[in-house]
């Protein structure tokens, strides 16, 4: 339900504003007449807006408030007490400005998802739409609970890519500093003393191409960094299209290696989240939905939906996903195995934690083999420059 701006005076002519929610337009009138309030200005509410300088909320912050929320609740404490008590509590003034629009728009009669909703940059998607699963179902409580045990799942992911990568984009950064420290200064003091081989056309063509890319490094470096940095925020509107996101999600699955990793994580989420739904009695075609916009890929979801539409006309959830292309086989014969014996919510789990325990050693093996790569590639730029520099000097002696 959107929400209202209204300026408005009372019969004594008194001016207030404020924020109310309504159907429609028309509506938000009628609720402000029924106050004896007369509308002077009414204009749909669009919600807060994000800022590049306002403080990030931490998803650790986050899975730490739903925990806190859930334990409330499970305790008997009322939604809105317990929603003053973690505003009130919280350290982070970004969360507790954020918890006291949810706690002003649950007050004002809306519901706790509704309320997150209004600060998609704050709440994902995926913790919005298994909130509101758990208001309608009852469960509002266990879905905290696992909104808070999947947030935690995620960084707890992110953070063994991040220490798996960590030292192979060291290796790229000091490799890459060290070449552009040679192209900078080294190079450029070589350039004097083979300016007669060049001259009289004996220098080797592995060291005029250096002295010409370490020439073009000083004179439009500068530019060639304004260039990609320019690229790069280009290239970021440009994503910001869905488009250009769909377009985005196929690249990451095409990619060598790292697409199947990052194919298979989303797959288990999506098998993680729909069969927690399940298992707290949503039912399927709304359970698909929520699981399908959580999975964090947006060719895996409309796969998802396409299976949805077979799964409207009876047909089996088992095969519309082997069509896609994108789930294992012998997930989807799991997944087919379970719809016969009514399982499938402890099967989508188990597939779940086979995926990621599968991912996990594939990306352990990838890390492996790119700190060897990174380091031969590394040496072999280096080792180049160095015989690029080698050769004139050993040309010169031979001659002498």
């Amino acid at each position: 339900m959107p929400d209202f701006q209204y300026i408005a005076r009372d019969a004594t002519g008194r001016q207030s504003a404020g924020v109310i929610a309504a159907p429609s337009s028309r509506e938000a009138a009628s609720m402000l007449a029924a106050r004896a309030l007369f509308p002077v200005s009414l204009a749909e509410d669009q919600g807060p807006k994000q800022s590049l300088w306002q403080r990030r909320i931490s998803p650790q912050a986050l899975a730490t408030l739903y925990a806190q929320l859930a334990g409330l609740l499970r305790s008997g404490v009322p939604l809105l007490r317990s929603l003053n008590l973690l505003r009130e509590m919280s350290s982070n003034s970004r969360l507790s400005e954020v918890l006291s629009d949810v706690y002003q728009r649950v007050e004002d009669g809306a519901s706790l998802a509704e309320a997150m909703d209004r600060h998609r940059f704050v709440f994902r998607s995926m913790a919005i739409n298994i909130v509101r699963a758990g208001g309608e179902g009852g469960f509002l409580e266990d879905a905290l609970e696992r909104v808070a045990l999947f947030t935690e799942q995620e960084e707890d992911l992110k953070g063994r890519a991040l220490g798996a990568v960590a030292y192979p984009i060291f290796l790229a950064v000091v490799g890459t500093a060290v070449l552009v420290g040679l192209l900078l200064f080294v190079v450029p003091q070589c350039e004097v003393m083979f300016g007669v081989m060049r001259e009289k056309g004996e220098l080797p063509v592995m060291t005029d191409w250096l002295l010409a890319t370490s020439s073009v490094v000083r004179q439009w470096g500068h530019w060639l960094v304004l260039s990609l940095v320019v690229l790069f925020f280009f290239f970021r509107q440009q994503l910001m299209s869905e488009e250009n996101q769909l377009r985005l999600d196929y690249l990451r699955l095409r990619l060598p290696l790292a697409g199947k990793i990052y194919e298979s994580l989303a797959v288990a989420r999506f098998c993680r989240i729909l069969g927690t739904l399940l298992k707290n009695g949503v039912p399927l075609l709304k359970s698909l939905d929520i699981s399908r916009q959580s999975a964090g890929n947006r060719v895996l979801s409309q796969a998802v939906a396409d299976a949805s539409i077979n799964v409207t006309a009876g047909q089996s959830l088992a095969k519309p996903l082997a069509q896609s292309g994108h789930f294992p086989r012998e997930s989807v014969e799991m997944i087919a195995v379970a719809e016969e014996s009514n399982t499938l919510e402890k099967v989508l789990i188990d597939i779940a934690d086979s995926l990621e325990r599968r991912t996990y050693r594939r990306l352990d093996l990838l890390v492996r083999l790119l700190e060897p790569l990174m380091l031969l590639v590394m040496a072999g730029l280096i080792l180049t420059m160095v015989l690029a520099l080698l050769l004139p000097i050993l040309k010169m002696g031979s001659m002498v």
